[in-house]
């Protein structure tokens, strides 16, 4: 019988909202460890033609493509809507 007392005593003792977390956390834990360490988190090499551009502007360049930059604002832009007046003004 004292076999059915320790296996109570476990079940209840894993019941246990700090058990519970500490379970929850190690499992947390060795997921992300295996997702940030696994096969395909390692740096991947490029072929030439594809590390030779930077930059989008510059394999865009290299095609062909005309790059100019865009409009400081828009002509649509909305007014500024007015704003209303302080309601205490500190005045020394």
């Amino acid at each position: 019988m004292p076999n059915g007392r320790f296996a109570y005593s476990m079940s209840r003792a894993l019941r246990h909202p700090g058990v519970m977390a500490l379970i929850v956390a190690g499992v947390t834990i060795a997921a992300m460890l295996i997702v940030d360490h696994g096969p395909w988190s390692r740096a991947k090499t490029q072929p030439a033609h594809v590390a030779m551009y930077a930059t989008t502007g510059e394999a865009a360049r290299a095609a062909g493509a005309l790059v100019l930059p865009t409009d400081p604002k828009s002509p649509i832009e909305p007014q500024r809507p007015k704003t209303s007046p302080t309601v205490n003004p500190v005045t020394p």
